[in-house]
């Protein structure tokens, strides 16, 4: 059934999976406008907005457009299920099927309902810290895959070729784990700090300067292993494009910590927070694209075909009967 599919062009597996990575960044963003604007609970029930409402209504205790800002982001989730189902049909339509490419592009409809779920949970709980952290960490998550999903459409099904050095490779490895550390920290600063979605919600019970601290210190610990990657990519003469993703991330983590700075030397004000909220998902994009450019899979090549014109005929050998015969 599924090889009845039309053929996906790869220019459009490609366009549908930079869609995933806008979706999936984009509504990360608008759950952060949600946290600013104190709308979390401007729809107090899920799936419904309000009980035997799937839209916003008039209610003298929430003001319309919190309920607005609200719902307009659960509409949002929509469009990322619509680029999602469409990445992994343009998926499963490629040929030759790739498993790599397919599996990446079933991780996008899977974290949808993941975060439907926890989006629910997230509702249900009064938006309590616990449940919002993993609510913005699977989007990180999902737009780290969503690059690899940009990655994979050019790839090839050959087997993987590495462009450095293994050793090398593994501290582009060691260094993401650190920037998952990084924003854990981050979501940990914002759990303790005063945008929770809504006035009354509990905040994480911790310093806030000690998290903010943390936060800095994995920064830093994260800039400096970039600095020791970029001496050893420049110094083994690593391909143009890698290097070129690497100043790419550089420049947008320093922006970002930057960025991050004013806005705690502010107070936090609304508007950083939210463009903090998309650096964080800019960053891991190009964290992303830098760890998928480390290697890559070459087309298989066509298995070599037999020119039946080429093949000599063999000279008939009479057999003894045919000899008795003559």
């Amino acid at each position: 059934m599924l090889d009845r599919l039309p053929a996906t062009p790869p220019v459009l597996m490609r366009r549908l999976a930079l869609a995933a990575v806008a979706a999936q960044a984009g509504i990360a963003v608008t759950g952060s406008v949600v946290r600013v604007t104190g709308s979390g609970l401007g729809c107090p029930t899920w799936p419904e907005c309000f009980p035997g409402s799937l839209v916003p209504v008039a209610h003298p205790g929430i003001a319309a457009v919190t309920q607005w800002v609200e719902f307009g982001n659960r509409l949002l989730t929509f469009v990322v299920i619509t680029v999602s189902g469409l990445c992994l049909l343009a998926a499963l339509g490629t040929r030759p099927r790739r498993r790599p490419l397919t599996w990446l592009a079933a991780a996008m409809p899977l974290g949808v309902v993941a975060q439907a779920v926890i989006g629910g949970i997230t509702v249900l709980t009064g938006l309590t810290w616990w449940s919002v952290m993993p609510h913005f960490l699977v989007s990180m998550v999902l737009v780290w895959l969503a690059v690899l999903l940009v990655e994979a459409s050019t790839d090839g099904d050959g087997p993987v070729r590495l462009l450095i050095p293994r050793p090398l490779r593994a501290l582009v490895a060691v260094s993401s784990v650190v920037l998952a550390a990084l924003l854990v920290a981050g979501s940990l600063v914002t759990s303790a700090g005063p945008h929770a979605g809504d006035a009354a919600t509990p905040r994480l019970n911790v310093g806030i300067a000690n998290l903010a601290q943390l936060h800095a210190d994995l920064l830093f610990a994260y800039l400096g292993m970039l600095v020791g990657l970029g001496f050893a990519l420049w110094a083994i003469g690593a391909p143009p494009t890698l290097r070129r993703r690497y100043r790419v991330l550089v420049a947008v983590v320093v922006a970002q910590g930057v960025l991050g700075g004013v806005q705690y030397a502010l107070g936090v004000p609304e508007v950083l927070v939210a463009l903090h909220v998309l650096g964080a998902a800019v960053v891991t994009a190009a964290a992303a694209a830098l760890w998928a450019g480390t290697a890559q899979r070459p087309v298989r090549p066509a298995a070599p075909q037999v020119d039946d014109t080429s093949v000599v005929a063999r000279p008939e050998i009479p057999s003894e009967a045919d000899a008795v015969r003559a």
